[in-house]
């Protein structure tokens, strides 16, 4: 098969389409043929080199979409099942999506029954169920003005979507490094554009909800901004900082302000249909920023890591062969 390898940490270049063996068989684990996937900045991070548990070589990728073609778990996933995989180890302690099959742990498969298409369906997986499950846990309604930090990336889109799907009135801000892209999200939709200088919000405007998708290098700035009573979801470190040092709960949050995840480890079944049934029910249109080639995985990454990414960035597995 075609795979994505990097053997050594580094820029766009270290990525590497070789012919490499399909994974073999074992118990508990069955094979994906994988039909689409998505770009995520964390395999950026790896790629560079930034994830400490990760060896080299490695096959990176977090998450896919395709179908059951070897089975282990016939009853559950079926030859021909369509699946997606997120998260979890994939790409990390064990070879990813960027490649033609993926060898993955059953419980780490997801059969799903939707209409959509591959690329759409591979817009969703990372990026929209961490949206889906970060705006359950915001608990919003419809008098909330609710700020996005980060919107441009791809969860803050997705999030920007979902709720706009169902609270088509509610207040909706999004912030950026760079004061082009301000007008950007004014025409994508939202309430207004607000610029983000050096981790610092350029505006007086307080929220009810803040999605926090820069993570701990703004998380102070961003409770300086709520409401008492609201709620921040932090579940994103695009500011490339970690851990949060120096914060006091008591101190920080005695406004009676809420803090909560969207943590990888919570991904289950049940859930991600009942995100497919959301985007269903709302009529919801699904597409990627960008859809490349696997042969053009190099520009891919380019592209999500420039001043000039927005939004969601697929790679289409069937493309080279068109």
């Amino acid at each position: 098969m075609k795979a994505v390898v990097v053997s050594e940490p580094g820029g766009s270049e270290v990525l590497h389409i070789v012919d490499y063996p399909v994974p073999a068989v074992r118990e508990g684990w069955s094979l994906v043929k994988v039909r689409a996937f998505g770009i995520n900045r964390s395999e950026i991070f790896t790629r560079k080199g930034l994830s400490p548990s990760v060896q080299f070589p490695r096959v990176l990728g977090i998450e896919c979409v395709g179908e059951i073609v070897v089975s282990t778990d016939e009853k559950r996933l079926p030859i021909n099942q369509k699946v997606v995989s997120l998260m979890g180890e994939m790409g990390r302690a064990f070879d990813g999506s960027y490649a033609e099959y993926v060898l993955l742990p059953n419980q780490q498969i997801y059969p799903i029954a939707s209409e959509l298409s591959w690329t759409s369906l591979a817009t969703i997986p990372e990026t929209y169920y961490t949206a889906f499950v970060a705006m359950q846990n915001l608990k919003i309604q419809a008098q909330d003005r609710i700020l996005v930090r980060g919107a441009t990336s791809g969860v803050g889109l997705a999030f920007y979507q979902l709720v706009r799907a169902r609270f088509p009135e509610i207040l909706l801000y999004g912030t950026t490094r760079y004061s082009d892209k301000m007008a950007w999200l004014r025409e994508y939709g939202f309430t207004d554009g607000l610029l983000d200088e050096q981790g610092q919000l350029q505006t007086p405007l307080s929220f009810s909800k803040v999605l926090e998708l820069i993570g701990p290098k703004t998380i102070k700035d961003s409770i300086a901004h709520i409401e008492a009573g609201g709620i921040i979801c932090s579940c994103g470190q695009l500011g490339g900082q970690w851990c949060l040092a120096d914060f006091d709960p008591i101190e920080e949050l005695g406004n009676d302000i809420y803090l909560t995840t969207s943590a990888s480890r919570n991904v289950n079944e049940r859930r991600f249909q009942e995100l497919l049934d959301y985007i269903a029910r709302y009529h919801m249109k699904i597409v990627p920023q960008k859809i490349y080639s696997l042969s053009q995985i190099q520009l891919a990454h380019q592209y999500l890591e420039s001043k000039n990414s927005f939004g969601k960035v697929v790679i289409d597995i069937e493309l080279d062969d068109k």
